[in-house]
């Protein structure tokens, strides 16, 4: 899938590139990306799109998702999403 980098070597999280994409697109994205992951993989979502500091961890409860961390690097908002086993 575009916008999406493996784990490095070291065991990292998974990379979803969402920057550029407003709302809905990077929790449909985010969606996506998580049904094919395996219960406890930990994700990094980049995003450029504000809003995801608020979408993101109620779609995440939602559907019985963690987030490790809401935090921002320069314009990047960057969210660690936990696959829940949902």
């Amino acid at each position: 899938m575009p916008g999406c980098s493996e784990a490095g070597s070291a065991g990292g999280p998974e990379v979803l590139d969402l920057r550029g994409l407003l709302c809905p697109i990077p929790v449909i994205r985010t969606g996506e990306r998580v049904a094919g992951l395996a219960p406890g993989t930990l994700l990094r979502l980049e995003c450029t799109d504000p809003g995801v500091r608020e979408d993101l961890p109620i779609w995440a409860r939602m559907h019985g998702h963690s987030i490790e961390a809401v935090e921002t690097e320069d314009h990047l908002v960057v969210v660690l999403l936990r696959v829940g086993s949902d």
